[in-house]
């Protein structure tokens, strides 16, 4: 149940800071956003690694026994917040959420079946739906005016 909380409370963060870095990037620019996010996010992380008590020492590792595509990871990183600076300003929060959920979902039922791992006919039925439902309020949403029944953050 701890890792599921940690999971939720993580999916919030994600979208908070992709909503905070393309507000940066509104101010400074695409790359120069992404550029500061990652430089802020090593200094956060050498200040957590100055105070843990297990510090990682970085000097015994042998860093040409790890495999080419695990650095891939900062790569996509990279790309995610600068593809996100550039989306998040254009379409609304609760759509952006969707879509990259969305993307995760069928990427990871990608991943699960590429390796092997069993995929479900509900986890598929499941993205569907999703997609589904997203349409059909990206629809009424255009085809509605503005209504009472819509929250404004003053009502919130």
């Amino acid at each position: 149940m701890f890792y599921i909380i940690i999971a939720f409370i993580t999916g919030g963060m994600v979208i908070l800071s992709l909503i905070i870095n393309s507000h940066l990037s509104d101010k400074i620019g695409v790359f120069q956003g992404t550029f500061v996010n990652y430089v802020v996010g090593i200094l956060v992380t050498l200040v957590v690694l100055l105070f843990n008590r297990n510090s990682i020492n970085l000097t015994s590792y042998d860093f040409s026994k790890i495999p080419f595509w695990a650095y891939l990871g900062g790569v996509i990183g990279v790309m995610v917040v600068a593809m996100s600076n550039i989306i998040i300003p254009k379409i609304p929060a609760i759509y952006s959420t969707l879509l990259i959920f969305i993307g995760q979902l069928f990427a990871g039922i990608i991943i699960d079946y590429l390796t092997g791992t069993a995929v479900s006919k509900g986890k598929i039925i499941g993205g569907f739906l999703i997609i589904i439902g997203l349409m059909y309020n990206f629809l009424v949403d255009k085809n509605e005016p503005e209504s009472e029944n819509t929250l404004t953050k003053s009502e919130f």
